[in-house]
C-alpha cells in the first residue's frame, strides 16, 4: 500500500500548536507521511521539496519523512514510522522517569524539535513554546519554564544554548528546576557539563541522528530496544525499533545496506559497557600520514582557561597535505596564543594533534540546530 507524501510546513512561535493535531494522527496512523519544512523559509522549501518529492507515492509505513544533509549539504530523507517514533518516545520516558510536559526551544521541523512535540503527545500534554525564530534568547527561559506544568518537566536543548545559559543566572536556575534536559545535536564541552551540572541541571547527553529517530543513546547507554556494534574499524551501527526504514528515493543507500542496521559515519569504542563517540570518520585529518580526530583535540582545548568555544579543523599545508588548525572563541577579556595552545595540547596528546594555526573569532559558525559548520570554517580559513 502507498500514500502521498505530504508538505507540513512548521511554524515559529505559539503558532506551532497549530501543526500538533496533525503529528497526533500521524503517531496514531489515522494521516498521511508527513514531510516538516519551515514555514516561510521559500528557498530552503525548494531545496527539500526538490529532493524529497512530497505529493508522490511513498509507503503507507512512513509517518515522517525527516530531512538531513549530513555533512554533504545535500538532502536525504529519513523514513521514520510511527512505530519507530513512538518506541523512541516511550523508551525515552522509560530512562528518564516518566512521561511529563515539554519545553520547545528548538527548531521545530528538525528531528530534535519534532520529538519535543511528539514526546508531549505521548505524554497527554500541551507543549510550552519557545520562539526561536531570531535566535535563542536564554533570558526567555524562566517565564517559559514557569509556564510548564507537573509533576515532571523536561526539555531538549544543543550545546550552544547552555553554553549561552550558563551566564544567565536566572535561566539557569530556570534549567534547574526541570527533571532532565537532553542535550544532544553535537558534543558537549565538559567544562560546561560541568558547570551546568554544579549549578543542579539534570542534563543528560545524548546521541543519535534523523535515522534513529533522534537520540539513542543517553549517556553512553542505549535505549531499550537499541542495537548498537561497533566494527573492527571503530563505525558506530544502530540498530533495532527506532531505526529508519531508509531513505526517501534510495533504496539501496550503503547505509541502509544491511538489513536492520545504519551505518552511522562516527568513530567510537565501548568501555565498561558505555559507548563513548570519537568523532566523525569524514572529518578526521590526516596530518603527515598521521590521522588526527578533531574532537579528541577539541576536548583538550576547550580546558584551556582562556578557551570558551572551539572547532578543530583540517587546512591544506604543501608538505603534511593537511594541518591541525583551531578555531576559538576566547573567553571574555583573554586572548590565547598558539605556542600556549601547542603546549597545552601536546601535554595530553601526540605532537601531531597540537594545533600549527590558530584563529580567534567571536562565533563559530553552525549548521541544522546546533552543529559546527567545519566546511565553512575550512572555506573561510583556506
Amino acid at each position: 500500500m502507498s500514500a502521498n507524501l505530504a508538505v507540513l510546513e512548521v511554524p515559529s512561535g505559539d503558532r506551532i500548536h497549530d501543526i500538533v493535531p496533525a503529528l497526533r494522527r500521524m503517531l496514531d496512523g489515522q494521516g498521511p507521511p508527513l514531510l516538516p519544512v519551515p514555514a516561510g523559509d521559500h528557498r530552503e522549501i525548494r531545496r527539500l521539496t526538490d529532493a524529497l518529492h512530497p505529493g508522490e507515492p511513498i509507503a503507507d509505513t512512513v509517518g515522517l519523512v525527516v530531512a538531513t544533509s549530513g555533512t554533504t549539504g545535500t538532502p536525504k530523507g529519513a523514513q521514520l514510522t510511527a512505530p519507530a517514533l513512538r518506541a523512541s518516545g516511550d523508551a525515552t520516558h522509560e530512562r528518564i522517569g516518566g512521561t511529563g510536559s515539554w519545553l520547545l526551544a528548538l527548531p521545530a521541523h528538525h528531528i530534535a524539535g519534532l520529538q519535543v512535540l511528539l514526546r508531549s503527545s505521548l505524554s497527554g500534554t500541551e507543549p510550552v513554546i519557545m520562539d526561536v525564530s531570531e535566535g535563542f534568547d536564554p533570558a526567555a527561559l524562566p517565564a517559559a519554564v514557569a509556564a510548564m506544568r507537573g509533576p515532571r518537566r523536561y526539555s531538549s536543548m544543543v550545546p550552544t544554548q547552555l553554553i549561552k545559559t550558563l551566564d544567565h543566572p536566572d535561566a539557569l536556575a530556570a534549567l534547574a528546576e526541570l527533571d532532565a534536559i537532553l542535550l544532544g545535536g553535537a558534543a558537549t564541552p565538559e567544562p560546561v557539563l560541568r558547570r551546568a551540572r554544579d549549578a543542579g541541571v539534570n542534563v543528560v547527553r545524548t546521541y543519535g541522528m534523523s535515522e534513529t529517530c533522534g537520540g539513542c543513546i543517553y549517556d553512553g547507554v542505549s535505549l531499550t530496544g537499541v542495537d548498537v556494534r561497533i566494527d573492527a574499524d571503530t563505525r558506530v551501527w544502530l540498530g533495532g525499533s527506532v531505526l529508519a526504514s531508509g531513505y526517501r528515493g534510495l533504496p539501496d543507500h550503503p547505509a541502509f545496506a544491511e538489513p536492520g542496521w545504519f551505518r552511522t559515519d562516527d568513530a567510537g569504542l565501548v568501555e565498561d559497557g558505555v559507548v563513548r563517540i570519537l568523532g566523525r570518520l569524514d572529518e578526521a585529518i590526516s596530518s603527515g600520514g598521521l590521522t588526527v580526530v578533531p574532537q579528541v583535540v577539541e576536548a583538550v582545548l576547550i580546558e584551556h582557561p582562556a578557551v570558551r568555544e572551539v572547532a578543530v579543523i583540517g587546512l591544506p599545508d604543501d608538505r603534511l597535505g593537511q594541518q591541525v588548525a583551531a578555531v576559538v572563541v576566547p573567553e571574555n577579556g583573554t586572548s590565547p596564543t598558539l605556542d600556549e595552545l601547542r603546549v597545552w595540547t601536546s601535554s595530553t596528546l601526540d605532537a601531531t594533534a597540537a594545533p600549527r594555526e590558530l584563529h580567534l573569532v567571536d562565533a563559530l559558525p553552525l549548521r541544522g540546530p546546533g552543529k559546527i559548520d567545519r566546511r565553512a570554517l575550512v572555506t573561510r580559513f583556506s
